[in-house]
């Protein structure tokens, strides 16, 4: 069987929509024909959560995996038709100082990996809100990352520092590791502050073109995740949003990534020939959007505080990811 493609989905800074992203772009794929695994690789365990299953309840989990030499196919869970789940638990916030003292910690996922024949597609790692060795692991694991990124300004201040980590250990670690892409996560387009960090990062990964950096030809995906409720309601249900509402915003927004991704990958132009959306069943508890939501703008009225912050950004250049690591 061919190779996994391996992807590492990371921010060090929290609440960005990692976990959002892996669960729905990976069920959004999944529903499009290929076989996905995700891998929970946070000891909050948020992508466990998110597909009902209870962390203390299962027999096997990525921290076996990391600590006690299980195979990663003892964990997996089908959740559903195409897309299964290798689980976290709280325990694996210890996992770090338990590896402390093994040789080759940063390689152990790779390795587990590299053991088996996989049948999947694609294998998404959903990192932790850091730097640590639990995310090392992940950068050493995968061929690519992907970086879910809020467009505040915040948000950009790590983006440097995240960078030069994935620079390190492609010299060090993964020769072959490569930022593939950036997904605008929260996006609020009626916003200054919005339009002008996209602008911001664009120009950034534009400058790197020929570069022979691992961002050097990164894509920004041109699919922008607004801000929808119905995101932050469907992990409560246990359940993806092509599940728990194929009619809102969310829904929308993460199908038209998955065809993105899917025509990045076959080298064609977005919307070119892509394959039709298939009808996403409710599932039973699944909760109809109000008629309003359908026909309401999707962006909302800039508020006071964030023009204050895009004039804060605009007058700001440190804001900008500096060139990271040589």
């Amino acid at each position: 069987m061919a190779t996994v493609r391996s992807i590492a989905v990371t921010n060090q800074k929290g609440g960005v929509g990692k976990t959002t992203t892996v669960a729905n772009l990976g069920a959004a794929l999944a529903q499009r024909g290929l076989y996905v695994c995700l891998v929970d690789l946070d000891p909050q365990a948020h992508l466990t959560l998110h597909f009902g299953i209870d962390p203390t309840a299962l027999n096997a989990t990525t921290y076996d995996v990391l600590t006690a030499d299980v195979p990663l196919s003892r964990a997996a869970i089908l959740v559903e038709n195409h897309l299964t789940v290798i689980p976290s638990v709280i325990d694996l916030a210890a996992a770090e100082v338990e590896m402390a003292g093994t040789v080759g910690r940063e390689q152990i996922l790779r390795d587990r990996i590299a053991a088996e024949t996989f049948p999947y597609d694609l294998l998404m790692i959903d990192c932790p809100p850091s730097l640590g060795l639990l995310t090392l692991n992940a950068l050493a694991a995968a061929e690519e990352v992907i970086i879910p990124l809020q467009p505040h300004f915040l948000a950009l201040q790590g983006l440097g520092k995240l960078l030069e980590t994935v620079s390190l250990v492609q010299r060090r670690i993964n020769a072959g590791l490569k930022i593939s892409g950036v997904v605008f996560c929260m996006h609020e387009g009626a916003t200054r502050l919005a339009a002008e960090v996209v602008e911001d990062v664009t120009r950034f990964f534009s400058s790197s073109r020929g570069a022979g950096r691992p961002w050097s030809e990164a894509r920004i995906y041109r699919t922008r995740i607004r801000r929808n409720i119905k995101l932050a309601e469907c992990p409560s249900h246990g359940t993806t949003i092509g599940h728990y509402d194929p009619f809102s915003l969310g829904a929308a927004d993460y199908s038209a990534l998955a065809e993105e991704f899917m025509a990045a990958c076959e080298g064609r132009p977005a919307g070119e020939h892509e394959p039709a959306r298939p009808q996403a069943q409710p599932a039973p508890e699944a909760v109809q959007p109000a008629p309003a939501e359908a026909a309401s703008a999707p962006d909302q009225p800039q508020p006071a505080q964030e023009q204050d912050e895009a004039s804060a950004t605009a007058a700001n250049p440190a804001a900008l990811p500096p060139e990271a690591a040589p």
